[in-house]
């Protein structure tokens, strides 16, 4: 039997826009011409996995379908969401319908990770079919490449068979505590989860039975059309509104980990997104987006809705101009050299790796005090993303202050 693919599509991301009412979800921004959805969409076209199944909601309904035009996935069912209710009620009401065989493996995957190597992630996942059962559940760890507080984190111990059993799960701790944890072999937690429709009943009705109710009155009484189960509201609104991890992940005992070392990140802030445009530059460099100033230059690698990419290069003595902006913020991520930064009444350095949030109206500056040069990469985000958004204080290469149409 086939793994089903079944694709977690309800987020909202707003993590990346915490001012904005208005904003983009996450799975489905142009990056690029590519979207992470698109991304996992292509990731499960392969030969081991059944056809997907998407869950997400009414809101994201034309965009998942264009998705699935677009990448010529013709075989799928989608399950909607009629109400936010988290990740566990999601999961369940999904692993419910009649499609799905009581004994088929799910693979329950993000539709917002970007994951490279993708033969490694899924020779892994067909590696440990044959280890899942009626009760136990997998769940994906990811070396760490650092220590992070933006990830939660796992740690594990080799039982028999060569299964690594979960022993302890860290909710995203603090740098400091996140060393202590990468020294005990500890994991980053990915959020993605591998086990048996039965499985999933079997711990539902054991651990939240209430929801295993609520969520099979909903499937029950869904309306099919299209492709489409529109879950019932009055019943999947009596399902208490918890994620997968809370609800059973921290009750059971029956959780292994698959353990990868690959390339993945689920973009989750823009420094996540900064290092990924920085890994993959030279995809984005055109000698037209190139600019140059007294300070040195800067180039524009890619503009997005209400988003734009920039990589600054900051000569050794090169200082920008004081400045602020009305109708966007900033977010900088230092790759090369450190930089003397001033927000607002403050002076920061910041060293490669190190990232930086300049809000909006926030009075800022970046400065070169060294003898090399200094390479940051710049995340605006805002409703306007002109050079002409700047009001400039002072300027040391003699250029009008005080006015807002101008260059940076």
């Amino acid at each position: 039997m086939k793994i089903r693919p079944v694709i977690l599509c309800g987020g909202a991301g707003t993590r990346l826009w915490p001012n904005q009412k208005k904003h983009q979800a996450k799975q489905f921004i142009n990056f690029g011409n590519w979207t992470l959805l698109g991304k996992t969409l292509e990731r499960v076209k392969g030969s081991i996995f059944d056809n997907p199944v998407i869950s997400t909601n009414a809101k994201y309904l034309k965009q998942v379908k264009q998705h699935l035009k677009k990448h010529k996935i013709k075989k799928y069912k989608i399950v909607l969401e009629p109400a936010k209710r988290n990740t566990a009620p999601a999961i369940l009401s999904t692993a419910l319908i009649k499609d799905i065989p009581d004994n088929q493996p799910l693979m329950f995957f993000s539709s917002d990770h970007l994951i490279e190597k993708v033969n490694i992630f899924n020779n892994a996942i067909y590696k440990n079919k044959s280890n899942l059962t009626d009760q136990n559940i997998f769940i994906f760890g990811i070396k760490p490449k650092s220590p992070s507080s933006e990830y939660g984190y796992f740690l594990t111990k080799k039982v028999k068979g060569n299964i690594n059993k979960v022993t302890k799960f860290i909710e995203k701790p603090k740098e400091a505590k996140a060393k202590q944890v990468i020294k005990k072999n500890g994991y980053w937690n990915s959020g993605m989860f591998f086990l048996r429709k039965d499985s999933i009943i079997n711990n539902f009705k054991k651990y939240q039975l209430k929801t295993y109710k609520n969520c099979l009155d909903a499937v029950n009484k869904a309306k099919y059309k299209s492709n489409t189960y529109y879950l019932n509201k009055s019943s999947f609104l009596k399902a208490t509104a918890k994620s997968f991890d809370y609800a059973i992940l921290e009750k059971t005992k029956q959780i292994n980990a698959i353990k990868l070392d690959i390339p993945w990140s689920d973009l989750g802030s823009w420094k996540e997104i900064l290092k990924m445009y920085d890994k993959n530059k030279r995809k984005y460099i055109k000698r037209k987006n190139i600019y140059y100033r007294p300070w040195g230059k800067y180039t524009n690698l890619f503009e997005g809705n209400e988003f734009l990419i920039k990589e600054l290069y900051v000569k050794p003595k090169g200082i920008l101009s004081l400045q602020k902006h009305h109708h966007r913020a900033e977010h900088w991520l230092v790759t090369q050299g450190n930089a003397k930064i001033t927000l607002n009444k403050d002076i920061i350095i910041k060293k490669p790796g190190e990232h930086i949030f300049i809000p909006l109206e926030a009075i800022h500056r970046i400065q070169n005090p060294g003898k090399k040069p200094v390479k940051i990469f710049e995340a605006q985000v805002g409703s306007i993303l002109k050079e002409s958004d700047i009001v400039r204080y002072q300027d040391i290469y003699g250029r009008k202050t005080n006015v807002k149409k101008v260059t940076k």
